[in-house]
């Protein structure tokens, strides 16, 4: 996601935020309205949000925090097509239902994605959004790599190679995208331990650029009815120079990319970040 389109989606969000006033009435609270929320979440119709939202409930049950705290149904007046008016459900939703709800949401809307780190970012500045929207982005990327490699060893498993020769054919296919440095070279280079994997500490487009190569060798694989570790091994080459020829074009080496932060302290923040969320959410009002 560009800065361009954060600075939309923030300014789009930001436009739909109101406030009430706390039970004490000295300070107000800050709160969203579904019907709101809808829209910019990019949702055309209201009964496939309103799915995303009892998604969202059962999730707050699931945790143990008092749904009423941060779920209330509220009636609202619409404009009909003839002028008319009628009253539609609604919902007013604090901080952590909002974020609740777009973690329920489609994760292929790009506006949902936004918004899982917009309403994470208690001050939400535009650049603390976009570092954890980076972040959540290789996070993701670790496990897609994670699943399509767990895929290879399944389907080449199958094929006549045993765990070993799965853990050869990554190696050198780690080789050929590193332009020759093979796995062990590369946890040399920046510093990982032998007991970690290398793909823990690279940056989210090398990443990527693996998973890439591996789907490219699970797709053939299957495709062509590839059997035996020399076979596949030739195949999980092929697909590597490939995307490093790709990298190569946009003046890309993997090789010389610097390492990232540790993905297990990543992983370990956003589940810290989850717990505080609510806690640091304000809640609803009591009821009158």
């Amino acid at each position: 996601m560009d800065k361009q389109s954060i600075i939309q989606y923030k300014s789009a969000f930001d436009a739909i935020e109101t406030y009430i006033e706390s039970d004490n009435r000295k300070e107000h609270i800050e709160v969203w309205f579904a019907r709101d929320l809808q829209k910019v979440l990019g949702y055309a119709r209201w009964e496939n949000f309103q799915t995303a939202i009892n998604r969202a409930v059962e999730s707050c049950n699931t945790q143990g925090v008092n749904v009423d705290d941060h779920f209330r149904e509220v009636t609202k007046m619409v404009k009909l097509g003839s002028g008319a008016e009628r009253e539609v459900k609604d919902y007013m939703l604090t901080r952590y239902a909002c974020y609740l709800i777009a973690q329920n949401g489609d994760p292929k809307k790009e506006e949902v994605a936004f918004a899982q780190s917009y309403f994470a970012v208690q001050t939400r500045r535009a650049e603390l959004i976009e570092e954890r929207i980076n972040y959540i982005a290789r996070l993701e990327s670790r496990d897609r790599l994670r699943a399509s490699e767990k895929q290879l060893s399944q389907n080449i498993n199958e094929r006549g190679v045993d765990d070993k020769g799965f853990g050869r054919i990554r190696s050198k296919g780690d080789a050929v995208l590193f332009g020759g440095h093979t796995t062990e070279d590369m946890k040399r280079r920046l510093g990982v331990k032998d007991n970690r994997p290398l793909a823990d500490f690279l940056p989210t487009l090398t990443i990527a650029a693996k998973n890439l190569a591996t789907e490219m060798t699970n797709y053939n694989v299957e495709s062509n009815d590839l059997y035996g570790e020399n076979d596949i091994t030739r195949e999980h080459l092929q697909n590597n120079k490939s995307v490093r020829d790709m990298l190569g074009q946009r003046g890309i080496r993997p090789e010389e990319l610097p390492p990232a932060e540790d993905i297990k302290k990543l992983e370990r923040r956003v589940a810290s970040e989850q717990k505080k969320i609510e806690k640091s959410s304000p809640k609803l009002p009591k009821m009158k």
